[in-house]
């Protein structure tokens, strides 16, 4: 098995691509050992020092460090437990967590907004190894929950304002603002 590894914008993340599926369907943000409890690979993952988060989306796998981590210590050490959690074909998630799908009592707005991020935004942060899910929309202010990379990336906040909040105001006028919650 050949696991690649790609920087991303945020320096404390590195994304790990094994060449095979990740997760079935959704994604999974977790961001300590006790979240980590209902991935067998996220567990494995925070028993080594340094690891602070762990995205697993669809085909890649991203491991978020301390800011005093040395990621020439540490990949070797997430790669040898990625390499062996798929050779010896554990299970990456115990339950499916989430489920980025709309809701039938959505708005016309929100199932618009619903539709940008997926069809445009989250393709996007996906390459950079991260993630954005929709967490709501009132008084004209768009909710987004930021995964991966993204999360404590010092460009997520450009990334917010000048690409999704102008994307999404171009598309749906009624939007105000774009603001990452936790």
């Amino acid at each position: 098995m050949f696991i690649q590894t790609e920087a991303t914008p945020n320096p404390l993340t590195l994304k790990f691509i094994p060449g095979v599926s990740v997760m079935v369907s959704g994604t999974a943000f977790l961001t300590s050992a006790e979240d980590a409890k209902i991935s067998p690979l996220a567990k494995e993952l925070f028993t080594i020092d340094g690891v602070t988060a762990v995205f697993l989306g669809s085909d890649f796998i991203t491991v978020t460090k301390t800011e005093s981590g040395s990621w020439e210590t540490l990949k070797p050490a997430i790669l040898t437990t990625i390499m062996d959690h798929f050779v010896a074909g554990k299970p990456v998630m115990l339950s499916v967590e989430q489920s980025a799908g709309g809701h039938e009592s959505d708005s016309e707005i929100v199932k618009k907004i619903r539709e940008l991020i997926e069809t445009r935004v989250r393709p996007a942060v996906a390459q950079d190894g991260g993630d954005i899910i929709f967490r709501g929309f009132e008084d004209g202010i768009v909710q987004l929950e930021l995964h991966g990379s993204c999360s404590g990336c010092p460009s997520s906040t450009i990334t917010l304002k000048n690409g999704i909040e102008n994307m999404l105001k171009h598309y749906i006028p009624e939007i105000v603002a774009v603001e990452a919650v936790v």
